[in-house]
């Protein structure tokens, strides 16, 4: 598709044809040239880059509720964004990462397959050293950690899946992601074919003074029943603010029984603070309010209706006469 000139790149355009900087005759014939572009079949482009800022969005949301979980759980600083989002065949990405690094193996029903979260040996290890009650230093030992380390890591990371499902619940609200098996080494992982295109989604990650990569990969497959609802089209076809009928009438229910205050402006008046210290029982404070004019019904706080006092059933009450609209002027 061609590129979408401003009004200001026409303008000047437009003008160094005029001024004989640009020749039209050139130009023509560079339309006419073919306009060739080579395309690496081993690395198909399935996603389209529709689908990929959807996937940007939603992982954003997801890095958001991540900084609040790790915050919460490592008492400490941290701060994690989205550093980018790719399309690349799954051996690449296995050849990306370290050797020795925390690969937690997820599945995510009603999805198929499994995704993998990359953890930075950096990253993963400041965390360990925090839930050990150290200050969160990142020393890369990986390859020789202890069961306990290992469970403890398996903890947080089980927590940490709740950020996921949070995010991804705006395309899926039924997805329910489980942690499967903590591995070390992305060699033993083969969960899709080589040549298999994977969203890889890089979340940058700081924790207290250590720093580090955060990678979210995504295979075709797994993203295959929720691909089209990626597309822009949906979701602006879908009416996110829709409700069933049976929520209707949940929200209706609690409306109706919520509590709300209703006033009654009998009048106003303006006095001194002197007059105001020497008031006492049995003193008359004249308002500016004349007896057949109607009073004013507050509702939450906001003048709503004209009222006239009376009684019913031996109770002072008022009568509603006409709602207050943007053009009666209170003041008067």
């Amino acid at each position: 598709m061609a590129d979408v000139l401003s009004q200001s790149e026409i303008d000047a355009l437009l003008s160094a044809i005029s001024t004989g900087e640009m020749d039209a005759e050139e130009l023509k014939n560079e339309e006419k040239k073919s306009r060739i572009r080579t395309y690496d079949f081993k690395h198909a482009l399935r996603f389209s880059k529709d689908q990929i800022r959807s996937l940007a969005r939603i992982h954003e949301n997801y890095a958001r509720h991540l900084t609040s979980y790790f915050a919460a759980q490592l008492r400490t600083y941290v701060q994690i964004s989205v550093a980018s989002v790719d399309q690349l065949p799954y051996e690449e990405f296995i050849r990306s990462i370290p050797s020795a690094t925390v690969l937690n193996i997820i599945e995510a029903p009603p999805l198929d397959g499994h995704l993998i979260i990359e953890m930075n040996p950096n990253v993963a290890y400041a965390m360990l050293d925090r839930l050990l009650g150290g200050s969160g230093t990142g020393i890369n030992k990986i390859e020789n950690l202890t069961e306990i380390e290992t469970n403890l890591m398996k903890g947080l990371f089980k927590g940490s899946l709740g950020a996921f499902q949070e995010a991804w619940s705006s395309v899926e609200k039924e997805i329910h992601p489980k942690l499967l098996e903590l591995e070390i080494n992305p060699q033993f992982l083969q969960l899709v074919s080589p040549n298999e295109t994977v969203i890889v989604i890089s979340l940058s990650a700081t924790i207290g003074k250590s720093s580090g990569m955060i990678n979210l990969c995504l295979p075709h497959v797994v993203l295959e029943p929720v691909i089209q609802k990626l597309s822009m089209h949906y979701w602006m076809g879908e009416n996110k603010n829709a409700l069933s009928e049976q929520e209707y009438r949940v929200l209706r229910e609690r409306i109706e029984h919520s509590a709300i205050d209703v006033k009654a402006r009998l009048g106003t008046s303006q006095i001194t603070v002197q007059e105001l210290l020497g008031l006492d029982v049995g003193d008359v404070i004249k308002l500016r309010q004349q007896t057949d004019q109607p009073i004013i019904i507050d509702i939450g706080g906001f003048p709503k209706f004209y009222a006239q006092p009376g009684k019913k059933n031996k109770h002072v009450a008022v009568q509603i006469m006409k709602p207050i609209t943007e053009e009666d002027d209170l003041n008067e």
